[in-house]
């Protein structure tokens, strides 16, 4: 059977394109092409190494932006929603577009003709880096393959501009900390977009947290269960050459914590109060992706290559301990058929919160409809509230899909840095969040064996300050949408 590395330069995500590990110049390797034992050694080499902070991104108030002109690359299933969404904040003037498709990078134009006149970079597989050289933006979002993210963030940032980043923002240990050292050396921002407490309903539960109404936080759930077997892996034309079906094979972990725990880390206060600790991480054998493989192949030749593919186990389950003794579980399961959850329970020492759908209790009881009402009515904070009301105002964005919306994340991040405010997502955030893939395909492979998990603040949890100003404490608010 051939390894990972060499499956994936047949199966083409070493190859030409935008999902090409390695064409671009400039990539780093960062452990990602190590395979096996080389591969799992490098995880605990890095995660055992430490390292020295420069500056504490944790708030830090970069100068104020009148005008946040943004350059986005990747132009395909998320990034033709990211260009929609940023396109529909006051205050934003979208400047350029990239991608190695022109018709991608046109329909995008396009789309917000009416208010933004973008130059398009597209071709060339470095076009994206010409974007980032360009002395007219502030802000690269970037919505490519995995892969291509820390690279991409590295550079954008190296040459002056915030980032704001799908995840993972990165996928090795040795990525998570080379975005923490040029954010602190460079003193830009890299945000990650996730889930997280800008979710109006995360938003109340979050305030709720902050006022003692569960009391002390003791232990959560947290997972990302989709079901995206048929409909996104094994599609053709869902992901460009195939990236996220290859994501699959040979790694067998956690693939995609961040909408399962970036929440949890903003209500436990991880790197401003917390820090995790250490991590267990188990999953299950694959009984389902191996199978598809071979029913695609026998209808159509082209999933062959996918057939006797060494897929992860269905279903992760990943156990944090933080510095202060809180316990989180944390779920990864994108193929059983079962409905999409992303936080599930939050349990403190007067109450809990349980999900999908909301639900409170502070006893054996879950309280009454009215109750419940009564509680998010009380708790809404005043940055959700705002939100709400510059929602019903504004006109582009009625009717998208929910990708092709303006979140409240999205918002929030200009409002920020429009106000001189520090944000409330930093890299920090990021790499804590991302380093729990690597660290649970390490622990997997050795029986669940308990894995430390590194520091990126460098001891400064102990004295950051809260984040998340869900109640605009420190200002802001004031930017509206269009």
């Amino acid at each position: 059977m051939i390894n990972r590395k060499e499956f994936l330069k047949i199966g083409g995500l070493a190859g030409a394109g935008l999902a090409g590990a390695g064409m671009m110049t400039g990539c780093s390797d960062s452990g990602r092409n190590r395979t096996g034992e080389e591969r799992l050694n490098h995880i605990r080499e890095q995660a055992e190494t430490p390292r020295a902070g420069q500056f504490n991104m944790h708030g830090y108030a970069a100068p104020p932006l009148d005008i946040v002109r943004v350059g986005i690359t990747g132009i395909g299933n998320r990034g033709s929603g990211t260009v929609r969404r940023l396109a529909s904040i006051e205050g934003v003037e979208i400047k350029a577009l990239s991608d190695l498709e022109e018709d991608r990078v046109n329909r995008a134009i396009e789309t917000i003709s009416d208010r933004h006149t973008p130059d398009g970079y597209f071709g060339g597989e470095d076009e994206w880096k010409r974007m980032c050289e360009r002395d007219d933006i502030d802000l690269i979002a970037i919505a490519t393959p995995w892969h291509l993210h820390t690279d991409q963030a590295v550079y954008a940032m190296e040459h002056g501009k915030h980032v704001y980043t799908e995840l993972p923002a990165a996928d090795t240990v040795e990525d998570c900390w080379r975005l923490v050292e040029t954010s602190e050396r460079t003193r830009r921002h890299c945000v990650q977009m996730s889930a997280s407490c800008h979710y109006p309903n995360y938003s109340v539960l979050l305030n709720m947290i902050r006022h003692g109404v569960f009391g002390e936080l003791i232990t959560a759930e947290g997972a990302y269960v989709h079901d995206l077997l048929s409909d996104y892996n094994f599609t053709k034309h869902m992901y460009h050459n195939m990236w996220r079906l290859k994501e699959n094979i040979g790694r067998h972990g956690n693939l995609y914590p961040q909408h399962g725990i970036v929440p949890l880390m903003q209500m436990f206060g991880i790197t401003s109060g917390d820090q995790f600790d250490y991590m267990t991480s188990m999953s299950t054998d694959d009984f389902m992706m191996g199978k598809k493989a071979e029913e695609r192949a026998a209808e159509d030749e082209f999933w062959e290559p996918y057939v006797g593919r060494d897929y992860r186990g269905n279903m992760n389950n990943s156990t944090i301990r933080t510095k202060n003794g809180k316990v989180i579980l944390l779920q990864h399961d994108v193929t059983s058929p079962r409905p999409r959850i992303f936080k599930r329970l939050v349990s403190g020492t007067k109450g809990a919160y349980a999900g999908t759908p909301d639900r409170f209790a502070f006893g054996h009881e879950f309280v009454t409809e009215e109750e419940f009402d009564a509680l998010v009515e009380e708790y809404t904070p005043a940055m959700t509230r705002a939100f709400q009301e510059f929602e019903k105002e504004a006109t582009l964005g009625q009717g998208l899909s929910s990708y092709e919306r303006v979140n409240m994340q999205d918002w929030r991040l200009i409002d920020c840095l429009r106000n001189g405010l520090p944000v409330e997502m930093d890299v920090y955030e990021a790499a804590t969040s991302s380093v729990i893939t690597p660290l649970s395909e390490w622990s997997v492979a050795n029986k669940s064996a308990p894995i430390d998990i590194p520091d990126f603040t460098n001891g400064a949890w102990e004295s950051n300050g809260q984040g998340m100003n869900v109640n605009l404490e420190t200002g802001g608010g004031s930017t509206g949408l269009v």
